[in-house]
């Protein structure tokens, strides 16, 4: 899988580079809104990352530019909060919004369900921690062998906590990474689907000892 990053922040480039090539995705770089334009034109290119701000063109206009001849995925990143812009970037036809900073874990699992909501994922290995392993190309789930049912976003949830277990995430991250901005419902949800889960991996659900509570903080997956 090929990912473009285009950003004239140096730095930013390399840091977010070294992760994705560490997850073995090719990646391309640019620095300005007319390289963006260029690069979409790449059949083989699978998402891009865009910067709005930046010289000789802005990501607005390349994103606007790009969809008059390619429907790749776009993440968007840019230092407002406004949410004007990110209505902007939207409209121009992105895919999702990113604001920096941002935590490299947050835009792996974004670029993970672009990938997949586009039919654009490439086979993925199993991930097996414990009697619970995930498939993520046919997303099934598996617990000591057998098939257990989890809905989508139950499996959503399971997934980004397996990938990084020990790493806690708050209700408010795990409801925005995984329900995204369009999801108005409260922190309430992500505690239902957690309760749920368990009830369908842990051997006693009162008494986890795969999905945990951060008490105050949130959920993590212990290793």
């Amino acid at each position: 899988m090929k990912i473009g990053i285009v950003d004239d922040e140096e730095l930013l480039v390399k840091g977010i580079s070294y992760n994705l090539e560490s997850e073995g995705y090719e990646v391309v770089v640019g620095s300005d809104g007319a390289q963006a334009v260029q690069m979409a034109a790449d059949p083989e290119l699978g998402l891009l990352i865009l910067d709005v701000m930046m010289p000789v063109m802005d990501g607005l206009e390349a994103c606007r530019r790009i969809r008059r001849f390619s429907d790749v995925p776009i993440i968007m990143l840019t230092a407002k909060t406004e949410d004007m812009d990110k209505l902007l970037g939207f409209d121009h036809g992105a895919d999702d919004y990113l604001t920096k900073p941002f935590n490299i874990l947050e835009l792996k699992a974004r670029i993970r369900a672009i990938l997949r909501r586009s039919g654009r994922q490439s086979a993925e290995s199993r991930i097996t921690r414990g009697p619970i392993t995930l498939d993520p190309q046919s997303r099934n789930t598996y617990k000591n062998g057998v098939p257990v049912e989890l809905t989508a976003k139950e499996f959503d949830l399971v997934e980004l906590l397996m990938r990084n277990p020990n790493r806690v995430y708050s209700r408010e991250k795990l409801l925005d990474i995984i329900w995204g901005d369009d999801y108005r419902s409260d922190i309430r949800t992500v505690d239902v689907h957690i309760r749920r889960i368990r009830e369908k991996l842990e051997q006693n659900p009162a008494v986890p000892v795969h999905i945990m509570t951060k008490w105050g903080v949130g959920y993590y997956f212990k290793a």
